[in-house]
């Protein structure tokens, strides 16, 4: 039975035992999907679902007030810190809101509200419910000097690193000098527009996607490198001021008019005086909130005046002066017909589930994606299923669950392709993960142009004029299929010529610069084919270890595993890719044009001076280039990394080093600066 169709108050409890044995179930459910949201920022049911099982908890205790246990959700907030963020108590509990459904629910709050204030409430503040994750911040005399999350409502985590590189946030107020202690909360999401571009590179890289851009917004703030929050297009949405606030502003909406002024972004908001006016703009709001640029899921209702807010006070979880209005969930279930595998550019094997077409929210989904194969057996589908399914934001349709007393009898189990739909290269699944993927990435169709993009670039076989676009362009020519095809350009020269932006020089140059390539080194040849999970220190430590491309090849999964830095799964592409033959052909026709590189010796990687230590560039260094001095670091057996961490060894520090240096020295590593590195490389010379 399923989260969502559990319910225990078909049968009134007669019991005190009964009533006990009921509360402790849900407490039990609803504490697991409130570390999957909170926590794990990866929800295992709706909300709508989520809300109906809150309902019969509260239900049942507000009938049987004595019998309520003490570590009820109810009475608490969200879910707990992770324990690898340092963790902040809230100067004022950072609480969550109550929720109604419909008129009748709101009607009912704003009669509460009007009977505890003793007055007439005359005007009410709506603002949009960002569907995000809620921080606080903290400005000291105008700067911006902490964020933290809500986390059980009364200490939540510090996360000032990562929220400190949000674009949108104003990082001095101005005027706000003589002002010791701001505090503005808000919301920071991710746009629509930003999730969608940050799901394509995902999916074009290989790597995991998110489900909604709430769990995308909630994973970038809770990376403990903030380079990666960096490089995530967050927003921060402000909603209220807990401290600091001008004592002549007297309202909401005069608060948030406020934030603005100062440099805040705010999500629109308005105001109304009765029941209706409320109504009103809510469905204004569902009208249009699919072109809305961020994803809501509500209303958030407030009383606008801030005194009568102090006097209303709170309840032990939420505001008696503020309530979520939220939208009504729409799940239609239909039926799996069949599963149909698409290959990305990276070679991984997406399941597209096709159904009978159907009517979500006022368009017609037919097609769905399974994301992955970890994902199909977490849902336990298969086909001739009835599924329940929904749009992901009112954007994106996914199944949200397997009806399972509606399977038929001869629904059949899906099983993952052993040979690649669109080349017959292997797929591989490695044990363990989710994505399976094409081994064939030098021959199948889907991966040519990444894999022709990657073979040419300045780290791999380094053909400068060959860039994308013409890649990109031969490509759909039928000039180039594989890579080794490159090799063989010179003999449309003639043809070449002919096209718009290349001329007889440009095209001389194009055709010198791939002779060049032909001179490489091992090191090189291996990283620019593009196997999954090597780099170039992997590159540079199979060249190392092995010392001839024959012996890589010919390397059992055993001696792949026994070379540094390469585990279990990196081996295993490794194997796969050299034992695919479509790849083997396309390597041969490489070495059949003329890619060489001088003879390496097999050594044992112990015998290099650095092996074992990794290090950090940072800086301008004016004696050679960045990559020039990765390139000899790594001939002398270091790994070089991108970020210091309690594992780098050295940092190499050149002119304008920023935050990498502050950092190293914080965590007491060595710093090298470009003359003590020349000196090294001399006394290694």
């Amino acid at each position: 039975m399923t989260d969502q169709n559990f319910s225990l108050m078909t049968n009134e409890p007669t019991t005190d035992t009964a009533i006990i044995e009921q509360m402790r179930a849900l407490i039990d459910l609803l504490k697991k999907h409130n570390h999957a949201y909170y926590v794990m920022d990866a929800p295992t049911i709706t909300d709508g679902e989520y809300d109906k099982l809150r309902e019969q908890l509260m239900a049942l205790e507000m009938t049987h007030p004595a019998l309520v246990q003490s570590d009820s959700p109810i009475q608490t907030v969200g879910g707990e810190p992770l324990p690898f963020f340092t963790q902040v108590a809230h100067d004022v509990p950072m609480l969550s809101l109550g929720n109604v459904f419909d008129k009748t629910d709101l009607a009912n709050f704003l009669r509460r509200a009007n009977e505890r204030a003793g007055v007439h409430i005359d005007e009410y503040e709506m603002e949009l419910k960002l569907d995000g994750l809620a921080v606080s911040l903290k400005y000291h005399h105008g700067r911006f000097v902490q964020a933290v999350t809500r986390g059980d409502g009364r200490v939540g985590e510090d996360i000032t690193h990562n929220v400190r590189t949000i674009a949108n946030l104003p990082q001095v107020l101005a005027g706000c000098e003589q002002l010791e202690w701001l505090e503005v909360r808000g919301e920071v999401l991710m746009p629509k527009a930003g999730f969608e571009r940050l799901n394509r590179d995902s999916l074009a890289r290989g790597e995991k996607t998110f489900a909604n851009p709430r769990n995308a917004a909630a994973g970038s703030l809770r990376q403990l490198n903030p380079a990666i929050a960096a490089a995530r297009p967050l927003a921060f949405f402000a909603y209220s001021v807990n401290q600091g606030l001008p004592d002549g502003i007297k309202t909401q909406s005069a608060a948030l008019q406020w934030l603005g002024e100062l440099g805040f972004q705010t999500a629109p908001f308005a105001t109304a005086t009765t029941l209706d006016g409320i109504e009103d703009y809510y469905h204004q709001i569902i009208k249009t909130r699919s072109s809305l640029p961020f994803e809501i899921d509500g209303l958030v209702v407030k009383v606008n005046s801030l005194s009568l807010q102090e006097k209303l006070g709170f309840l032990s979880r939420e505001p008696r002066w503020a309530t979520a209005y939220k939208f009504p969930a729409e799940i239609v279930p239909t039926r799996l017909i069949h599963v149909e595998w698409q290959v990305g550019r990276t070679g991984t094997l997406t399941p597209v589930g096709k159904l009978e077409p159907v009517n979500v929210g006022g368009v017609m989904v037919s097609n769905v994606t399974l994301h992955n194969f970890g994902e199909i057996g977490r849902l336990g589908i298969k086909i001739g299923d009835m599924v329940n399914v929904h749009r992901a934001g009112d954007v994106i349709p996914k199944v949200s669950g397997v009806i399972v007393e509606l399977r038929p009898s001869d629904a059949k189990d899906i099983t993952l392709p052993t040979h690649c739909p669109v080349c017959s290269s292997p797929v591989a699944l490695p044990e363990g993960e989710a994505l399976a993927r094409c081994t064939g990435g030098l021959y199948c169709a889907a991966q040519q142009q990444e894999a022709l993009i990657h073979f040419v670039a300045r780290r791999a076989m380094d053909i400068d004029g060959l860039g994308g676009q013409w890649l990109v362009k031969f490509w759909q020519m039928g000039l180039i299929k594989t890579v080794a095809d490159i090799y063989q350009l010179h003999q449309h020269k003639e043809h070449l010529m002919t096209l718009e932006g290349l001329g007889e020089k440009s095209v001389a140059n194009m055709l010198t610069a791939i002779e060049k390539s032909k001179s490489t080194t091992l090191p090189r040849f291996i990283f620019a084919l593009g196997i999954r999970g090597v780099g170039e220190s992997t590159a540079q430590a199979l060249a190392s270890q092995f010392g001839t491309l024959q012996a890589i090849c010919d390397a059992t999964l055993a001696q792949l595993q026994a070379v540094p830095d390469i585990g279990e799964i990196t081996a295993q592409s490794i194997y796969d890719f050299f034992r695919a033959k479509h790849n083997m052909a396309v390597v041969q026709a490489l070495i059949d044009a003329g890619v060489h590189w001088a003879t390496m010796t097999a050594s044992d990687s112990d015998s290099l001076p650095l092996t074992g230590e990794t290090w950090v560039i940072t800086g301008t260094l004016h004696q050679m280039g960045r990559d020039e001095a990765k390139d000899k670091l790594m001939a002398l057996g270091a790994k070089v990394a991108g970020s210091v961490s309690a594992k780098t060894t050295r940092l190499l520090a050149g002119e304008k080093a920023g935050s990498k240096l502050d950092k190293a020295m914080a965590l007491g590593i060595t710093v090298v600066s470009e003359e003590q590195f020349l000196a090294l490389l001399n006394d290694y010379s």
